[in-house]
């Protein structure tokens, strides 16, 4: 789908030709004296229509319009939330029909800001998006384009690029953690990487099972032995800061199916653990923005991908491995197998000697009853890489919520038998979890994404969100460094005598 910014009048946006026109309405006063404005408080009068978020009003080719469709979509307060709101709304109501050009307008918003173009463009995309890949007969995607008008474009611009930047990240997030796990195997998974490498500033590389075993990855390897499917370490860089400059690690669960192993996780449902490499969809995703956007910083992107499966190879509840770092690790539980791949590559983030690692992972059930569907669960070590991931969750409304990682919760993982155990009772479980990354993660600032409850929908909206994508991409752009302060200082002349 073509996104396409355009500086519009309100009389312009009326006489516009296309198939279907979406006003946005903040607030019940309008002065304004085009058609638009006029329906909108005729309608309002008549308690036809309200500007709460959500709330439409269609119109079929009414007159003083070129659009053959007209909606009035209303936003409450014009904030970037009810604009996505508002917006997700109106492309709903489009979906039976046959538009395949629409017009959205944000002029008559009080403030069409940078958030709430990007909010817009963002909904536009999302309710378009369909999957197709396993299909016979793919369903046509018929909206082909949407020109967002606008009052200036000099406050809409830098957030309209964002928006259709991400659009294309969230896209490919949404496409491989929606494909089924035959579609999407570790080394299909290492192809959609060695794709990426092909776009501005980004190069990729994919480590097999032989450079794998070299490295020590013993808790990377020992879940991905029950698999007839090989192990894939995908490690991304987007170089687009200074060369000495520390780059920002990002860690991604690339569990393509999760059966839970030996330790075999129920029927119902079961089919949704392809969606248990929803961490690693969310790195590519971010790299695809990252080349689209081309910001001033380093990245790197590891995301160690298998399956974990019960075979007469798997391993075994109380089966003791050795981790890259050297720590031996108890497996009590098989179906805990996402912190054994994850500990392995944060041991491996340390040679990039990086700014911060951030590891993103749909990893404990434990999460979803804590947070639900809503926000993503933050643990971090670090309190200002914390706030700034918070912050940048705020900002693209891409929520999350700190959670703590108090020492105590560490005294379920202790064991007789090895360094560590790989799970703890189940009070708590979302934290110990962390507690388990931590060990592994000393030598850097360290943030964990827990995105179980956030990566997918269940039931009739079932599919992949693309999260935590938006956040990730607002933390990066946080971290890219004025100019000013990259830039050698001048060496200066000795005074003259």
């Amino acid at each position: 789908m073509d996104f396409e910014l355009k500086t519009l009048t309100p009389a312009r946006i009326c006489s516009e030709k296309c198939d279907a026109l979406i006003v946005l309405i903040a607030g019940d006063t309008l002065s304004g004296t085009d058609a638009a404005s006029r329906l909108a408080a005729l309608a309002i009068k008549a308690g036809d229509f309200e500007s709460k978020t959500g709330k439409l009003l269609s119109a079929y080719r009414p007159e003083g319009f070129g659009a053959t469709r007209v909606l009035l979509a209303g936003v409450g307060d014009g904030s970037a939330k009810n604009v996505r709101a508002g917006v997700t709304a109106a492309m709903s109501a489009l979906k039976t029909s046959n538009a395949r050009r629409v017009l959205l307008s944000l002029v008559a918003l009080p403030q069409a800001g940078q958030d709430t173009v990007r909010a817009a463009v963002l909904a536009c995309a999302d309710a378009a998006y369909v999957y197709s890949t396993t299909k016979s007969k793919p369903a046509e995607q018929k909206l082909q384009r949407v020109l967002i008008g606008v009052s200036t474009l000099a406050a809409s611009r830098a957030g309209f690029e964002k928006g259709v930047g991400l659009s294309k990240g969230l896209a490919l997030a949404k496409e491989w953690a929606n494909r089924p796990s035959n579609h999407a195997t570790p080394t299909m998974l290492a192809q959609a990487a060695k794709e990426l490498g092909k776009l501005p500033k980004i190069k990729v590389e994919v480590l097999g099972p032989k450079e794998v075993a070299k490295l020590g990855m013993g808790s990377f390897m020992a879940v991905a032995q029950g698999s007839e499917e090989q192990l894939r370490f995908i490690v991304l860089r987007y170089d687009g800061g200074l060369k000495a400059e520390a780059p920002v690690v990002l860690v991604g669960k690339g569990i393509t199916f999760d059966t839970g192993g030996i330790s075999m996780k129920p029927a119902a449902e079961m089919d949704e653990m392809k969606y248990d490499m929803g961490g690693a969809a969310s790195v590519l995703g971010t790299f695809r923005v990252l080349a689209e956007l081309q910001p001033a910083l380093n990245v790197v992107g590891l995301i160690p991908a298998c399956e974990n499966m019960p075979d007469g190879r798997a391993i075994k509840p109380g089966d003791v491995v050795t981790s890259m770092s050297g720590q031996t690790i108890e497996i009590l539980n098989t179906d805990a197998e996402g912190r054994l791949v994850l500990c392995d590559a944060l041991t491996y983030a340390e040679r990039f000697k990086p700014r911060a690692v951030v590891d993103i992972a749909t990893l404990t059930g434990a999460c979803v009853i804590a947070l639900g569907g809503v926000r993503s669960g933050l643990f971090s070590s670090d309190d200002a890489l914390a706030a700034s991931l918070s912050a940048a969750g705020d900002s693209s409304l891409d929520l999350c919520w700190r959670m703590p990682l108090d020492e105590d919760y560490a005294e379920g993982l202790k064991t007789h038998f090895a360094d560590v155990a790989n799970v703890a009772g189940r009070a708590g479980g979302a934290i110990t979890a962390a507690k388990f990354l931590q060990r592994f993660a000393g030598k850097f600032p360290w943030a964990h994404l827990d995105i179980a409850g956030t990566a997918w929908k269940s039931g009739a909206a079932k599919g992949s969100t693309g999260r935590p994508v938006p956040l990730l991409v607002d933390f990066l752009l946080g971290q890219v460094q004025p100019a000013a302060a990259k830039r050698p200082a001048k060496k200066r002349s000795a005074p003259r005598a």
